[in-house]
């Protein structure tokens, strides 16, 4: 039996949620982030992620960031694929706790420094009514039934999925002289995704009745396996070689009526009734009862549960500059190599390779799931002694590292899926109204690099501008607060989607899927100085 597919094309490999940053990296990781979204060139506590060779400038003491943000997403995506029920799904993803750990602790030329944050996913997302990915070949029943009297499908789809990447960092940080200091560490990083979903209800209406889409391919296989059984026996008794119309003319086929019935059955079946033989028939008879019986077997329930676990870790290198009114950040942050693992209770049955089932996430299954070589330069330029501005940017190697991609159910390197790496530029503004009370605004932009084909139901990623606001307050000489809301609106893509005709390799060109989210996180954050010149 040749290889068939008939449902899912998406499939998750990696985080599916990231607020700000590159295409699996997290870079939202402050309060102070949020209200301003260009930190790095900081010289506060959250330098120890943003720019971790600036904590030379704090003072000397210890020092305790806690950072909380609850972020909400929406999820769009369209199709115009002409047999779907519904042409548009939406998912939501919510991150009820999205924390940012950072402690540090100053001594005159050193700082050594520990962060704990999600630095990848972080979130858990829904689709109540599925994606078209689910759902398209399952709509091509309808056209491909339609003689036999299909007018309409229908299922139930649900899928929840929860990504989260804990990044646990830690380095030392040396200041050369007043204007120069360097930064040594390394992150490690854990990974878990986990899903849960089903697929299932899936029927057919026949004669404005409906039944169950598996239960009717259930019978037909039934049906193609008796007469090509009845087949077979002539083939038995020499037979095979004689058409339909010689068989009936011998009296093998005993009625005019037994001979309409396989005529009309080697044409449903793609041969042609006229010289087709009983051995051609016999054989296709057998492949077609085996077909039906795989669509009526991916057709049932099916359900899935899964967590997929990886681990890895690399380097961590910064540069500070300090001028008279300008600090300049630097960091780069090496690939993170993170070799994934499916630990599978229930899984989906994608389709049949021969006799072989194909399923989405088999047990055991390893496969890479990299975060990418990143670099970050930001500055901060205090025009006034109140007000100041602030600059970022930041670039990630996509094409270096290896995100676990398929092209048609192959694992494939990144330069295939991708043009070139994600960039961002991020804009702040910083005003004292006094000692205590600040305020800021930020701008940030996300540019894509991604290929057409990289994009799928559940890992797709657009280029994006945010907007953010907010203050912090200074509660007494060692506690500061900040306060941080944004909003992140995406650029619609649009892919021109190829698809495979009810499995059959008959590819359809004409469907365009269009994706697009948006976002809303809000922050709090807390920063202490235990002891030290206060």
């Amino acid at each position: 039996m040749k290889k068939f597919t008939l449902l899912f094309v998406g499939i998750l490999l990696f985080p599916f949620f990231s607020n700000a940053g590159g295409i699996v990296t997290n870079t939202n990781q402050s309060a102070a982030w949020v209200r301003m979204f260009a930190r790095d060139a900081s010289t506060g506590i959250d330098a120890v992620y943003f720019n971790p060779a600036g904590l030379a400038k704090l003072e000397n003491g210890l020092y305790i960031s806690l950072n909380e943000q609850i972020i909400t997403q929406n999820r769009y995506i369209s199709s115009n694929y002409q047999y779907l029920n519904e042409s548009d799904f939406e998912g939501s993803v919510f991150a009820p706790i999205f924390p940012g750990i950072y402690i540090a602790y100053k001594h005159n030329k050193l700082a050594f420094s520990v962060g704990i944050n999600p630095i990848g996913g972080g979130g858990s997302a829904t689709f109540e009514k599925g994606f078209p990915s689910f759902e398209t070949g399952i709509s091509d029943l309808v056209p491909a039934l339609s003689a036999q009297g299909v007018t309409a499908y229908s299922l139930d789809a649900y899928l929840e999925g929860s990504s989260v990447y804990w990044g646990y960092q830690a380095g030392i940080t040396y200041a050369i002289n007043d204007m120069i200091s360097v930064y040594l560490g390394a992150r490690y990083v854990s990974a878990k995704n986990s899903y849960v979903g089903h697929l299932k209800d899936v029927n057919i209406t026949i004669g404005g009745n409906e039944m169950s889409a598996s239960t009717f391919f259930t019978t037909s296989a039934t049906s193609a396996t008796t007469t090509a059984g009845k087949l077979q026996l002539i083939v038995d008794g020499g037979g095979g070689d004689l058409t339909l119309d010689q068989a009936r003319a011998y009296g093998i086929i005993p009625t005019d009526a037994d001979l309409l019935a396989l005529q009309t059955g080697y044409t449903a079946i793609g041969l042609n009734p006229d010289d087709a033989t009983i051995s051609d028939g016999q054989i296709g008879f057998t492949q077609a009862a085996a077909v039906s019986s795989a669509k009526a077997y991916l057709l049932a329930d099916q359900t899935a549960e899964v967590e997929q676990t990886g681990s890895g870790i690399a380097p961590i290198i910064g540069l500070n500059l300090s001028f008279d009114k300008l600090n300049i950040g630097m960091k780069y942050e090496f690939m993170t190599k993170i070799e994934m693992e499916n630990n599978t209770t229930k899984d989906f049955t994608t389709g049949f390779d021969g006799a072989t089932p194909v399923t989405m996430f088999p047990d055991g299954e390893k496969f890479r799931s990299d975060m990418p070589a990143m670099f970050a330069i930001g500055a901060d330029y205090k025009m006034t002694e109140k007000f100041s501005v602030a600059t970022g940017f930041h670039y990630y190697f996509d094409k270096g590292a290896n995100y676990g991609k398929k092209i048609s159910g192959e694992y494939v390197d990144n330069d295939q899926v991708i043009n070139k790496g994600l960039w961002e530029f991020s804009l702040g503004l910083q005003y004292n109204i006094s000692e205590k009370l600040l305020v800021s605004c930020g701008y940030l932009h996300t540019q894509i690099g991604v290929k057409e084909v990289y994009q799928s139901d559940l890992s797709y990623t657009n280029s994006s501008n945010s907007i953010g606001l907010g203050g912090a307050y200074k509660v007494t000489s060692s506690i500061e607060l900040n306060l941080g809301v944004g909003y992140t609106t995406y650029e619609t893509f649009e892919k021109n989607q190829l698809h495979d005709f009810g499995g059959q390799g008959v590819v359809y060109s004409d469907e365009v899927v269009s994706y697009d989210k948006d976002n809303l996180f809000v922050a709090l954050g807390l920063d202490f100085k235990l002891f030290g010149k206060k």
